[in-house]
């Protein structure tokens, strides 16, 4: 499939860096490889659905987002569905949706990084992947209970200094909010069946994706964006230094093995506590509840995959 007419969208008080010129220049790249591009500033948020939606009405072939994962969040919401496929120019925070297809990051080093992945989804393969409801809400990547959610409803919104720190910001508001929050208790029911996984957990992760933890940790190794699953990840404790633990074993990969953290493949799932529950999806915060369920849905959206994905994220990949 050849596409040829497309959205692009930037906001240019998002992310770390000015991104209209930056934007621009990724529009003139794409416009040289012969794309007609239609060019439009948002201020975020529900802006981004609804014109990620005129895109869909208007019969665009895709819809370029100039941002990060949270505002592919809001475009996921008025894309899924439809025959317009997603592209991501990384302009925002972390970029974890752009690193898991091997696109480069924008940094102080890497000015041309918009451009460079524009170069690259010039030629891209228009891939359908899962994505996943969390109460109703679709996210791409991930949704999430307990600490990580926790985190994100106490940092977002950030300004734009900020975010030059984002990594670090979020790694020392984890450990701090670990020590305040505690675990959570869960029963979690999986796929119909009758008897519940109950624990203590600082963390329970629904992950789409390979990468989490603003791309520096592949949680989820064997993850298809095809297969109609998504892994459930659940990290027991309730101290600061079992989240150090967890933190380290992550980045290590030594998860996989320990006998604090369970795996559960899933279609659909449901998280109950007793307590109010904190919930974000690809890194935004939602609205709290008692009861979260998530609900895959196989092959819903269509997105822009660059030749030469740095790791296997379709089931036809070895």
């Amino acid at each position: 499939m050849k596409v040829s007419k497309a959205y692009i969208v930037y906001n240019p008080a998002a992310g770390r860096f000015p991104s209209r010129i930056l934007t621009e220049r990724a529009a003139d790249v794409l416009r040289a490889q012969g794309w007609q591009i239609h060019l439009e500033e948002t201020n975020g948020g529900p802006h981004i659905t609804d014109l990620a939606r005129q895109a869909v009405e208007q019969k665009m072939d895709a819809f370029f987002m100039a941002g990060g994962d949270g505002s592919l969040n809001f475009a996921v919401s008025g894309l899924w569905g439809s025959d317009t496929a997603l592209g991501v120019l990384p302009a925002g925070t972390a970029n974890v949706w752009a690193k898991e297809l091997g696109l480069p990051d924008l940094t102080w080093t890497r000015w041309m990084a918009l451009e460079e992945s524009a170069r690259r989804l010039a030629t891209a393969t228009v891939r359908e992947v899962d994505i996943g409801f969390c109460n109703g809400h679709p996210f791409l990547m991930w949704g999430g209970v307990g600490l990580d959610a926790f985190v994100v409803h106490r940092i977002e919104p950030r300004g734009r200094w900020e975010k030059s720190f984002a990594v670090a910001q979020y790694a020392t508001t984890t450990i701090h909010q670990a020590s305040l929050m505690g675990g959570i208790d869960l029963q979690i029911y999986t796929d119909g069946d009758g008897e519940p996984v109950t624990g203590h957990y600082l963390l329970a992760v629904a992950s789409n994706i390979h990468l989490y933890a603003g791309g520096v940790a592949e949680i989820s190794p064997y993850a298809r964006l095809d297969d109609g699953e998504m892994d459930l990840w659940l990290f027991a404790g309730d101290t600061w230094l079992e989240a150090v633990t967890h933190a380290w074993d992550l980045w290590s990969g030594r998860h996989l093995d320990s006998d604090q953290t369970r795996c559960i493949p899933f279609r659909n799932i449901t998280l109950s506590s007793d307590s109010p529950l904190y919930i974000q999806v690809d890194g935004e915060p939602m609205q709290g509840s008692n009861e979260v369920t998530i609900e895959v849905r196989s092959q819903a959206l269509r997105v822009l995959v660059p030749e030469n994905a740095p790791r296997a994220l379709f089931s036809d990949m070895p």
